[in-house]
């Protein structure tokens, strides 16, 4: 199968192609992470966290410093930046080439952590939030990540309700990618959303048609690592989860997935390279 959509993103003056896929490492500095795996809130074990999934092959680490998992309260920008300033110096220290994201809805927090280093902006509420952050974006010339979200985390559960998910999905990521255009913010990767205010029907329309995405251009990340829709199904908890998220990344890939957003740095190597032999084989 063959998609069309631009495939290159610029960080920091280098070119990194999404052709081939790339593993988003999480690395989350919150005290309420839905998968204990991914929460870090010691230096020490954020410095342990990343070594092994350098050691791994992670392609970017996208740093979180407030939950979004259903029903979390929000928490200020000033704590948000106080939670990811010392992990984000940490890995710029150790590993300046390696680039860095920062999941952040606030301007302000993208501000501070661009000036410690960060190269990508990962906002779930596609700068819809902040008045200020595609300016911000435009301003330092960065990827930017782009998700569809319906409500905020802490109510964004409460019943989603579509007309129809995946025409209303990209209605809305059409109309952010043009709002980013015009603030001039160059490199848009497109994210679905899936489980931000989306039922488990919601989530497997969006997932068997994400082909469909491709047509807006642009690269698409896809997150759905051991999350609830992976658990219902296989009726597992989030800890057993794993080949559940690998089965789905499979088909991800398949159908035009550029970046996978992982908790399991290894395994999702394992699958795309799996996914790139079936390619240079079959076309």
């Amino acid at each position: 199968m063959s998609f069309m959509s631009r495939t290159t993103i610029n960080i920091g003056g280098r070119i990194m192609d999404l052709s081939t896929p790339r593993v988003m490492g999480i690395l989350n500095v919150t005290p309420d992470s839905f998968y204990a795996g991914g929460r870090h809130s010691s230096l020490d074990r954020v410095k342990q966290h990343v070594e092994s999934m350098v050691s791994e092959g992670v392609d970017i680490i996208d740093i979180g410093g407030a939950s979004s998992r259903p029903g979390a309260a929000q928490v200020s920008p000033e704590e948000e930046l106080e939670r990811i300033i010392p992990a984000l110096e940490c890995i710029n220290k150790a590993y300046p080439e390696l680039p860095i994201s920062v999941d952040t809805y606030h301007a302000f927090v993208a501000r501070e952590a661009l000036g410690l280093g960060a190269r990508i902006i990962n906002d779930i509420t596609a700068g819809s939030y902040d008045s200020e952050m595609l300016q911000t974006i435009a301003s330092h010339r960065i990827p930017y990540i782009i998700m569809h979200m319906q409500g905020m985390p802490d109510h964004m559960q409460d019943r989603p309700c579509y007309s129809d998910v995946l025409t209303e999905v990209t209605a809305y990521l059409s109309e952010r990618i043009q709002a980013c255009q015009e603030a001039g913010v160059v490199d848009v990767i497109i994210d679905p959303g899936f489980g931000f205010g989306k039922s488990l029907e919601h989530n497997y329309r969006l997932m068997a048609h994400c082909s469909h995405f491709q047509l807006l251009d642009r690269p698409m990340l896809i997150g759905i690592s051991r999350k609830s829709m992976v658990q219902k199904v296989v009726q597992v908890g989030a800890e057993d989860a794993l080949n559940g998220t690998t089965a789905l990344h499979m088909y991800a890939l398949q159908h035009g997935a550029g970046i996978l957003r992982v908790h399991d740095v290894k395994e999702a190597k394992e699958t795309i390279l799996l996914h790139q032999a079936i390619r240079a084989e079959y076309g």
